[in-house]
Order: structure tokens, then sequence, then C-alpha cells
């Protein structure tokens, strides 16, 4: 048998990822898959030379399996191309943010509104909204009125977002959490 001539292509980089090429195959029998065809069990030096005979590579793709299952493939390629499916899957995700409105007990209508304005813009924008309240000296005899304020601002978005997280109290804090509607459409 002769010496596989590993100069007469470009081999394919070092892998990260702990995929088992060519001469990495430790296994002295492999099952070889070309394509969607069965080539059956050979030697793996002998597919191992099929695959450089036709300018690609042997991949182990089942290690544990018995015999190991090989597939010729080129490796550049193929990592290309999972690389470009990460990519725009990645592009793809939508990262939501928590965004924070701070209200208070003793809230006047105006300031009410201004805050409603703002939590419904960053709803509309598919962010999460965290509402909360921090009560102050003698305000804290007074959480009823607190949770109110939570309560009403959840009332006026019912129709943009849903209470993710119910009004609760963490000190002289208050936090209630608002998601938005996801529409499906």
């Amino acid at each position: 048998m002769a010496p596989i001539n590993k100069y007469s292509r470009e081999l394919p980089k070092k892998s990260k990822d702990d995929s088992i090429i060519n001469e990495e195959i430790r296994a002295r029998e492999v099952m070889v898959i070309d394509g969607n065809d069965k080539l059956g069990v050979m030697r793996t030096r002998d597919a191992i030379n099929m695959a450089f005979d036709k300018g690609l590579d042997l991949v182990l793709v089942a290690p544990g399996a018995k015999p190991p299952v090989a597939k010729f493939m080129d490796y550049n390629k193929f990592k290309y191309e999972q690389a470009r499916k990460k990519r725009e899957a990645k592009k793809n995700q939508t990262k939501v943010e928590l965004k924070e409105l701070r209200l208070s007990p003793k809230i006047d209508i105006g300031d009410f509104n201004t805050k409603l304005k703002n939590g419904r813009k960053f709803l509309s924008q598919g962010n999460k909204l965290k509402i909360s309240i921090r009560f102050r000296g003698r305000e804290m005899a007074y959480t009823n009125k607190g949770r109110e304020v939570i309560l009403k601002f959840a009332k006026e978005v019912e129709d943009i977002a849903t209470i993710e997280q119910r009004p609760k109290q963490d000190g002289r804090n208050m936090f209630c959490t608002l998601a938005p509607i996801k529409d499906n459409k």
C-alpha cells in the first residue's frame, strides 16, 4: 500500500471542535458514507486514500458506533457552512432588555402620565419593564399606596403588557415586572 501524499492538496486546519479527520482517525476499520451512499466497511487507510483521490476529507461522524462511521466531505467548506448558519441564527435573535421606571407612592397625575408614556414606549420596543417604588421615611407605613400605584400602572398598559412578576416588597423597595405581549403573526 502506497503512503498518502499529504502535500498534494491543502489540508484542513486543525479543528478546535474535536472533529476527528483523516489521519487522526485511530480505528482500524470504518463504515464509509459518500454523500447519501453507503460504501460499506473498509480499512481506514483505504478510506483515507479514496477521500484524497476525490479531493475530500474523511470525517468521523459517529465515533461511538461499531464500526465507527466516517463520511467523505470537504471539511473546510463544512466548517464554513456551520459558521455561516451560526452567524445567521445570531443575527435573527432579538435581545430583550430590562428597562426600569421609578415611581413614588405620592406621584402626581402629570408625572404618572409621563412615566406611563415612557413605559409604553419601552414595552412597544419589545423590552421588559421593571417598575420600582422606593419608600422613604414614614412612607413605609403606607406601602399599600405604593402597591396601588404599581397596579394602576399595570392596568393602564394591560393592552400591550402582562404582569410577569406581581408587586413584591424587598426592604424599602417594591418591584413589579411587566413583559410585552408577543404578537402571534
